[in-house]
């Protein structure tokens, strides 16, 4: 029998976090960052392009029909979505590769770990945390990311945010099967 341990989340006693996504907040977090997509995350998009084509930004659309949708910038060792007029290439009112997951039963379905999971990640030495400002050195000056701007315990407002981290945590902890 499989037990599961309860995901280990450095400050999410008193982190506090409120997405405002279509409530005074434009989608920040698309304009401002670049993220970092998994080899296994390509092949997942280049695999359902046609479900995304069609709702990406006519900018968008032209400058990846001639560059693609990855850049040749690298994060961690692994490439970058692009920008295109400021934003995401998949941003238009939204994530698009959200909006696609949503209408297909799961939102973070096509979305990069690291979009799917903001603002949780992991530190250097793999534990867990809620990106809160003043807490380890956060770059990222967003309001969503100041405790001082919400009441509102990540706790409750990560939930799904958690349960992804927790899936992720428990898929890392599987015994590797050995090829025979």
């Amino acid at each position: 029998m499989n037990e599961r341990t309860a995901l280990q989340v450095l400050n999410l006693a008193e982190a506090r976090y409120e997405c405002t996504y279509g409530r005074g907040c434009d989608g920040i977090c698309c304009q401002e960052g670049r993220p970092l997509v998994y080899p296994e995350e390509i092949e997942l998009l280049q695999a359902n392009w046609k479900r995304f084509w069609p709702l990406l930004r006519p900018e968008a659309r032209s400058v990846i029909q001639r560059k693609g949708f990855l850049t040749r910038r690298r994060r961690l060792g692994e490439r970058t979505l692009r920008k295109v007029a400021g934003w995401c290439a998949f941003f238009n009112h939204g994530c698009v590769l959200h909006k696609v997951g949503a209408e297909e039963g799961d939102p973070f379905k096509y979305k990069p770990a690291v979009c799917s999971l903001f603002p949780i990640q992991m530190d250097e030495k793999d534990r867990w945390y809620v990106r809160q400002k003043g807490y380890k050195s956060e770059k990222w000056d967003l309001f969503c990311l100041d405790p001082a701007s919400t009441s509102v315990p990540a706790a409750e407002s990560l939930q799904a945010e958690l349960a992804l981290a927790q899936r992720f945590s428990d898929e890392d902890q599987q015994p590797v099967a050995q090829s025979r």
